[in-house]
């Protein structure tokens, strides 16, 4: 768990927008940032982004949900969603676990996603609910 990112504290509620502002999001982080990692998978190689997760419960848009569009794709299981502005990936309904939210760490206010140490890569290309 990360609860300090250079010079940001990670809040229990902390905000996260998109590149232009249109979309702004609470995500509820009372244990800071947990298991932060990246995706070799078909659109996370793409995105490039650093992703930790929240709850569905824990994310909430507070401006621009008009704005929100997602992307499904392969199993149409997982919704991606991006601003419809700037195009920036805010955060994901996971495949893996439906319950839970991803989200792009570098939404976070304040939070450089290259300052985390060591964050591992996930083997999405062989993505456990793809295997029979």
């Amino acid at each position: 768990m990360i609860k300090r990112v250079g010079n940001t504290d990670i809040q229990p509620k902390h905000k996260a927008t998109c590149h232009c502002g249109a979309v702004e999001l609470e995500i509820d982080l009372p244990d800071g940032i947990v298991d932060p990692r990246r995706c070799d998978c078909s659109i996370c190689r793409r995105k490039g982004a650093v992703v930790a997760s929240a709850l569905l419960s824990g994310i909430r848009v507070v401006k621009g949900e008009a704005l929100l569009r997602f992307y499904q794709f392969n199993t149409h299981q997982a919704k991606h969603y991006f601003c419809s502005v700037c195009g920036i990936y805010t955060h994901h309904q996971r495949r893996s676990n439906p319950e839970l939210y991803g989200y792009n760490v570098g939404c976070l206010e304040g939070v450089n996603p290259f300052l985390i140490p060591n964050v591992p890569v996930n083997d999405g290309v062989n993505h456990p609910a793809d295997r029979q």
